[in-house]
């Protein structure tokens, strides 16, 4: 199933416009003054004079106008195919640090190691795995552009038809994207490192057919480290990126996952009916989510921490009730409401205040949009002669602002009806689904996000496979009396 593009541009004032060409134009420079840095250590390494390349105007003019081509063709990449994403500086940003620092190492590992260990994938990985599939394939081939603009303008060894980085570099980006999207495990992506190197060792081996045999031994080992490196290099700077720009990977993501993690060991230990509600509400969120070709992971990950904000009062919420007591029933139904909606915003606050990704934590102030919480609004009619306002008794919002965000509000709303069921027939079930998406789609909930109709049906039967799957009716066994029996 193909993802659909978001319609929704945001605009754009004077501020952004300055502070990305600002980011651009600096960065402009900085690989300029990369470039003659290499000269220089080039120059230096070889016994060769600086001061002579740099006399020939026509090689630095070449570098400079095929740079600045290179870096429009980015800007207006990203202008007409994401223009959201270019709207902040930062991204723009993260994108030049991935390619400048994978320049420095090539170059370094190239220069004092090998040529061919040179790891050509790291700018597409990196960028794979903190934005998307389609950004790392453009920055690989930006990046295989700046390479071989390096080796054959800046380098005083390698011509430009030695050998064909190009090819190398373009191969072991586009094997590295689609071999490792799907890999959320440390531990098989250095198994799967080796599959990087291919590339590298049929280009090598291929160019290496008549040379010694001793010189061609070391460059074809030193090509399938390549993969090996390049991972290596990935494992160590992706916290890096992730810390300074606040992104949020897979590893990340399934790091967040694991029941080892603070805030789900708390949930466990403090409010373990919420923590049982989160594990049902995130597989079925998990299998929405992969149903409309959302991330998946990231769907998981924030069912987890939708309600961590009742681990505030875990005890005013009925999962985590026990022996019938119930504190509510010494409250007025106004502020029995205030607690309950609070847990949004409580939710949100802890997720920022232990630096979770924002994601999780607009999905915790999201899920329940602004819903009114009927029960005590119900209940606070009956004690009151006069018309009671609904709004005191809704939920603050915001509405769902993502597709992720309305699967959870839809999944968390879903299992607490289905679990309350008497009758849990996939007849019973699917009606209910079908009355809270509804009930949800005539309160508005979903005006904020870009789900569509078809969306909403596949998530319907998507939900209802899920809860008759774990809510289905079980026999009753018979009474068979054991006694005597010896096993």
């Amino acid at each position: 199933m193909r993802k659909q593009k978001s319609q929704k541009i945001l605009p754009w004032v004077t501020k952004d416009v300055v502070l990305n060409v600002l980011v651009y134009v600096l960065n402009l420079l900085f690989i300029l003054f990369l470039f003659v840095g290499v000269i220089y250590i080039n120059s230096v390494t070889n016994q060769m004079q600086y001061e002579e390349w740099l006399n020939e105007t026509s090689n630095i003019l070449h570098f400079f106008i095929l740079l600045l081509l290179i870096i429009a063709l980015m800007a207006g990449y990203f202008f007409f195919e994401d223009r959201d994403f270019l709207k902040n500086p930062v991204n723009s940003e993260m994108i030049f640090l991935i390619v400048e620092i994978s320049l420095v190492i090539c170059h370094l590992s190239g220069n004092y190691v090998n040529l061919y260990v040179r790891p050509l994938a790291l700018a597409s990985v990196l960028t794979l795995f903190l934005t998307d599939k389609k950004k790392a394939v453009f920055i690989n081939m930006i990046y295989c552009l700046l390479t071989f603009l390096f080796d054959s303008l800046g380098s005083v060894e390698i011509s430009i038809g030695e050998y064909p980085v190009m090819l190398m570099g373009f191969a072991s980006g586009i094997v590295a994207v689609f071999v490792l999207e799907n890999v959320y495990s440390r531990i098989k992506l250095l198994a799967m490192s080796l599959v990087l190197s291919v590339p590298t060792v049929v280009c090598v081996g291929m160019m290496l057919i008549n040379a010694p045999k001793d010189t061609a031994v070391i460059d074809i080992i030193s090509s399938a480290c390549s993969g090996p490196f390049t991972v290596c290099a990935f494992i160590i700077l992706l916290p890096v990126f992730e810390t300074v720009f606040t992104k949020v990977s897979k590893f990340k993501l399934a790091e967040l996952t694991d029941h080892k993690a603070k805030l789900i060991r708390k949930m466990i230990s403090e409010a373990p009916g919420t923590f049982n509600h989160a594990i049902v509400v995130s597989n079925i969120a998990e299998a929405c989510a992969i149903a409309i070709n959302e991330d998946a992971l990231l769907a998981r990950t924030c069912a987890y921490y939708h309600d961590v904000g009742k681990l505030r009062r875990p005890e005013f919420f009925k999962e985590n009730q026990a022996d019938g007591v119930n504190p509510h029933d010494d409250l007025t139904p106004e502020l029995s409401a205030n607690i309950i909606k609070s847990h949004t915003q409580d939710g949100y606050n802890l997720i920022m205040k232990n630096r979770l990704p924002k994601e999780i934590a607009d999905a915790c102030r999201e899920h329940h949009g602004t819903l009114p919480i009927l029960y005590f609004y119900g209940k606070a009619q009956k004690f009151t002669d006069g018309e009671v306002d609904i709004a005191q008794y809704c939920y603050a919002g915001p509405k769902p602002r993502t597709k992720i965000a309305a699967i959870i509000m839809i999944a968390d709303g879903c299992e607490a009806a289905a679990r309350s069921l008497q009758d849990r027939s996939r007849e019973n079930v699917k009606q209910v689904v079908r009355k809270i998406v509804n009930e949800r789609m005539e309160l508005g909930q979903f005006e904020d996000c870009e789900i569509t109709l078809k969306e909403l049906n596949i998530i319907i039967h998507t939900v209802v496979n899920n809860l008759t799957g774990i809510y289905h009716n079980r026999i009753e066994y018979p009474k068979v009396n054991l006694d005597g029996i010896d096993l």
